[in-house]
């Protein structure tokens, strides 16, 4: 004879979402979110403020962490099984790493540096203004690391060194590594970005507009990470992907379309420096600038062009068999996931000329569209 049990039955429980409640902090969902006024509150796990980020788009893999450091503070030491890219959206300071062997790697930052979390790794970070907040976003891994092995003591207390990931001394210092591939898919391979509006980028034609890219292998990571810019004036090309890439404006202002295939209508997310948005599983987006300036946006995702994870990514970033181009930048005309101009809702280049009138500045996509 059996009994039943008062015990609620644990079944078809998301862990990662379990353990983001149990942290009682601010937890923001939507479409996008501006890091530089969502709100924070103190968590206990930093020693600081922080908040998170689960985008309706953020798929599987990837979540956001906004940690906020009010002046003169800094974070309670970490270690953890997941990556981490970290983005510094205002302030300045300085983050230590203490690796396995005893090496210690310490370097400073400000606005719009980029960094990585070496697996594992010890790190602690810390403001160096007396006066001012800091603000670091990162993206994570620990969605599906959480979800994995729905425990937190293995990934939060776990003492395993990836002494492999430290890399050479140089990379946190500004200095890398350039590999130049193909359009589209060069490398800069380092563990620290000073600032990512004066990072080298190289041509990536194909995507439209004279834009301009680069992708960055950051601490030996599985997750991707790149820099865009797009030219004062101009637009990309529509194009889509899997979920979970999470767009982060840098500098400039602009907005991004969206629509899935078949759809008739077309929405629409403005967005400025420090608001980030990821766009949904297979969606159809493309990038418009609205400012006299370039803008720069930086995107990170779960797989990156040295470790793309599943066989999705690697179409998407490498392309199948008998395919010149990544899928991301195939003209869908061809199997791949680009809209070429020629093929775009023509409603698309009327929204954009009707904005450039209306911010008095002038178009220049000329080239693609001849008055």
């Amino acid at each position: 004879m059996t009994t039943q049990t008062q015990t609620p039955t644990r079944y078809g429980i998301d862990a990662y979402l379990e353990w983001c409640a149990g942290e009682n902090i601010p937890i923001y969902g939507g479409l996008l979110v501006d890091m530089v006024t969502a709100e924070t509150a103190d968590w206990p796990r930093y020693g600081v403020k922080g908040a998170i980020a689960n985008f309706e788009g953020r798929g599987d893999f990837c979540s956001m962490f906004k940690i906020e450091l009010p002046p003169g503070t800094s974070t309670l030491p970490q270690h953890h099984l997941y990556e981490e890219i970290c983005y510094v959206v205002e302030g300045r300071g300085s983050t230590q790493f203490e690796f396995g062997d005893g090496t210690k790697r310490s370097f400073e930052w400000g606005p719009r540096s980029l960094f990585a979390i070496p697996l594992n790794a010890k790190h602690r970070h810390f403001n160096a203004s007396g006066t001012e907040r800091a603000i670091v976003v990162s993206t994570t891994t620990l969605p599906i690391m959480m979800k994995m092995f729905h425990n937190e003591r293995f990934i939060f207390e776990n003492d395993f060194a990836f002494d492999d990931r430290m890399g050479k001394q140089e990379y946190y210092t500004g200095e890398g590594d350039l590999t130049l591939v193909k359009p589209g898919q060069d490398m800069w391979e380092t563990n620290f970005v000073p600032d990512l509006a004066f990072q080298h980028v190289t041509s990536y034609g194909d995507r439209g507009g004279d834009s301009l890219n680069i992708k960055f292998i950051l601490a030996d990571s599985c997750v991707h990470a790149h820099i865009s810019e797009m030219k004062a004036g101009t637009y990309k090309k529509g194009h889509r992907h899997g979920p979970g890439t999470h767009v982060m404006c840098v500098t400039g202002t602009g907005y991004t379309l969206f629509w899935n295939e078949g759809d008739t209508e077309i929405s629409r997310l403005d967005w400025k420096p420090g608001c980030v948005f990821p766009p949904a599983d297979r969606q159809f987006h493309q990038h418009f600038v609205t400012s006299d300036e370039p803008v720069r946006y930086l995107a990170t995702a779960m797989g990156s062009i040295r470790y793309p994870v599943t066989n999705y990514m690697w179409r998407a970033l490498l392309g199948s068999k008998g395919q010149s181009r990544q899928a991301s930048s195939l003209s869908t005309k061809e199997g791949g996931d680009q809209v070429e101009y020629e093929d775009q809702d023509p409603r698309i280049h009327q929204i954009f000329l009707d904005e450039m009138k209306k911010a008095g500045l002038p178009s220049r996509m000329q080239k693609w569209f001849p008055d």
